[in-house]
């Protein structure tokens, strides 16, 4: 055992730090990075061009969406409503909708174009997902029914609850309180037994 590891501090500092570079693979082509890079944040960034109205929308979710959410965006058995439950965010059973909780409309149309598309086996245009993302505001009353949802108005739509969320700010309120030195003796003057478990075996 001894030899072995004798052996071991030896061969250790002559191995290297890191692997070196295999030779596999290549640079990514600025089409198939466009293709992966499709999210869109809340400040717009990443929309496509396009644009699409209430009544289009209506259209385009009976056809592709309402079999699982309704034909109103109520939901359909368990699948979720997108629509409704605006105030209900304090009670014991809230309803989280498109209206009631998120905070971004953007998330509504990145969520569509990466998961609600996959099913039927085409993907829809970006016109509309523009459309059926107008029709769950029309759907939630944030918006008429002539609104056209585009890439020029979208960041002007602002969803109820957006204020409900903020940025993770544990780096600066919590994490400081954890960093300083625990007390490991004589912390505190005096201990004072409060309250006791009762033994169910009696």
């Amino acid at each position: 055992m001894l030899k072995l590891l004798s052996i071991l501090v030896i061969l250790t500092p002559s191995m290297p730090l890191a692997a070196e570079p295999m030779g596999l693979g290549r640079v990514a082509m600025p089409d198939e990075i466009a293709a992966w890079d499709i999210d869109v944040r809340p400040d717009g960034l990443g929309l496509p061009a396009g644009s699409g109205s209430v009544a289009f929308g209506e259209e385009v979710f009976v056809e592709n969406c309402a079999a699982c959410h309704g034909d109103f965006a109520e939901g359909v058995g368990r699948y979720p409503a997108l629509a409704g439950g605006i105030g209900t965010l304090t009670d014991v059973r809230p309803t989280r909708t498109v209206g009631s909780f998120y905070p971004y409309l953007s998330t509504v149309w990145d969520f569509i174009n990466r998961a609600m598309t996959v099913g039927y086996g085409t993907e829809l245009s970006d016109d509309e997902i523009y459309a059926v993302t107008a029709y769950v505001l029309y759907s939630n009353d944030l918006v008429g029914d002539d609104f056209v949802l585009s890439r020029e108005n979208f960041t002007s739509i602002r969803l109820p609850n957006e204020g409900g969320f903020y940025m993770d700010n544990r780096a600066q309120v919590e994490l400081p309180r954890f960093r300083h030195l625990a007390c490991m003796s004589e912390c505190k003057s005096s201990v004072e037994i409060t309250m006791t478990v009762k033994n169910t075996g009696e």
